[in-house]
């Protein structure tokens, strides 16, 4: 080498100097050791790995199948929309909203696999949107996944207040005996509770959440086993299959609704709330291993088996039904505040005369629902970090701060703890909160899916680069029924619910969500639009160096 080329090389100047770099660089990345799939897709997307990746399959799918939970959407609900239309509207209602559930989740398997990210939707939305819509996409899907997962919380930590409610009458001797009803004070402390146990937990105990969300996957498939399978054995009496499938009633006394097709469509959001959750699985997806690929079969297998064990038990709840009536009584043994409640309790004692069984189910339904705010929690925590990382939020260097310890985010979660505990407080005067709250979780939460599936239905194929999990030709007419079908169920969940329509029957989230998101845009058409670009890229050179 002559001492000309020698210089060349060392000030940079050596026509193939460039060419010299790249294949360090790509000689350096081929030298890590097994780098995860999921990571190398992270990088080429512009984000280096900060979170932990050690969950494995079955951990990403327990903490997915917890969110959607096989307890937690149906029991609620089921009182109320078994009261709209009868039992067969309620139990075809399940199928029909099954059916159409699988087309989102298909839909959101495929972008998932392209995009193994923890800002999941929002970041879905600003890549498959393009760069002049990108970032007005993601900001409208970023604050509605936000919204929906935060009221998530409050869904679950509301239901099972409920059901630790009925808990505590049935021990102390029930309505008819003096038994204690938790005042609305009380059922305040224990929904905030519930919410600052699950922030600690996401806070200090990731391992032990990973944990949890395994014995949850158990606790719920046996659990639910032993509720669906013993329930119809142990009632003394059992409706008929002709009552359970095809008997349809409204009952416009109770509810001020005469119109049958009205009652149809209210009789299906419980099924509309319980069916979606699944994409906790997206949002763990850098703490995921093989995350391009575990992460659809989470979110798929998650779905399957929701549609399974959730139609088995409103099965065994219909069958075991003793006096359909009696179960909206406010003098019965539960005050006539939860209908699911009622039916455990006249089926074990009419049977053994004693309430004891009732109350060890009811146990393990409130265990799911404590599960489930757990898991929500978690993808709640990550998706506000997720948004911070990429200045999203006010004050977001404060969000998006990840604890040195235990590299989680934090700040993050106690910020979702907080708001969540405040959309409690009206507990203490509305009767009508958790109608209101679902509402909110259901449009924000599945809302959000609807903006990157509508993104991906419109883009041009060769700009969608998939992931192991391809849908091929079937993508654009599967998007377009799974979006459609999303715009359904946002629509019903802004209904009146009863009639006449008063300050304890009316349904406030059209308001709440229209003044919420209201001034998200006014903030984004004044200011945020000027700056608020979508994700931003932490990685700057295509070896993954900052």
């Amino acid at each position: 080498m002559t001492f000309q080329r020698l210089q060349q090389v060392l000030t940079g100047t050596h026509p193939n100097h460039n060419q010299n770099i790249q294949r360090y660089d790509q000689l350096e990345m081929s030298q890590i050791p097994d780098m995860d799939s999921g990571e190398k897709r992270l990088n080429e997307l512009g984000y280096k790995q900060e979170l932990r990746r050690e969950m494995t399959l079955f951990k990403t799918l327990a903490i997915s199948f917890s969110t959607m939970t096989l307890f937690t959407g149906i029991t609620p609900l089921f009182g109320s929309s078994l009261q709209y239309a009868g039992p067969a509207s309620l139990v075809w209602g399940w199928v029909v909203v099954s059916f159409f559930t699988w087309f989102v989740g298909f839909a959101m398997a495929e972008i998932c696999s392209s995009f193994p990210t923890t800002g999941s939707l929002y970041f879905w939305a600003a890549h498959l949107a393009g760069p002049k819509w990108g970032p007005f996409a993601s900001w409208c899907c970023a604050w509605l996944e936000t919204i929906g997962l935060i009221a998530g919380i409050g869904t679950q930590a509301y239901a099972g207040s409920q059901t630790l409610q009925s808990i505590i009458l049935l021990c102390t001797g029930t309505n008819k005996d003096g038994g204690y009803l938790a005042p609305k004070w009380l059922f305040l402390c224990m929904y905030i509770g519930l919410t600052i146990i699950w922030a600690f937990l996401n806070t200090f105990a990731l391992e032990v959440i990973a944990f949890i969300d395994i014995i949850s996957i158990w606790w719920q498939v046996i659990g639910g086993s032993i509720i669906v399978i013993m329930l119809p054995l142990v009632a003394l009496t059992t409706q008929s299959a002709s009552y359970v499938f095809t008997h349809f009633e409204t009952a416009p006394e109770l509810t001020g609704i005469s119109s049958k097709p009205y009652a149809v469509v209210l009789s299906f959001l419980v099924s509309q709330y319980s069916l979606y959750g699944y994409d906790a699985a997206a949002h763990l997806t850098e703490e995921t291993k093989g995350a391009d690929k575990n992460g659809p079969i989470a979110i798929l297998t998650s779905i399957g088996i929701i549609s399974v064990f959730g139609w088995a038990y409103i099965l065994a709840l219909m069958f075991s039904i003793q006096d359909f009536s009696y179960l909206y009584d406010p003098s019965n043994e539960t005050a006539g505040t939860f209908v699911p409640a009622q039916i455990l309790y006249d089926a074990f004692y009419g049977r053994y005369h004693s309430g004891t069984g009732a109350i060890i189910l009811l146990f393990i339904i409130w265990g799911s629902f404590f599960f489930g705010g757990l898991s929500i929690t978690t993808s709640a925590a990550r998706v506000v970090y997720a948004l911070s990382r990429d200045k999203g939020i006010p004050f977001s260097s404060i969000w998006r701060k990840v604890h040195p310890k235990h590299k989680v985010p934090s700040n993050a979660v106690w910020l979702c703890a907080a708001i969540c505990s405040l959309l409690g407080l009206p507990i203490l005067k509305v009767n009508v909160v958790f109608t209101a709250i679902t509402s909110i979780c259901t449009i924000g939460w599945v809302g959000g899916y609807a903006v990157p599936i509508f993104a991906r239905m419109v883009m041009a194929e060769k700009n969608f680069k998939p992931g192991p999990f391809y849908l091929g030709k079937a993508s654009r007419p599967i998007c377009l029924v799974a979006f459609l079908w999303i715009c359904y169920t946002c629509s019903v969940f802004l209904l009146p619910t009863y009639y006449p329509i008063t300050w304890n029957t009316f349904n406030y989230a059209p308001v709440a969500l229209g003044v919420g998101l209201g001034l998200i845009m006014i903030w984004w058409m004044l200011d945020a639009r000027n700056w608020f670009k979508g994700p931003v890229r932490n990685i700057d050179g295509p070896n993954g160096k900052v």
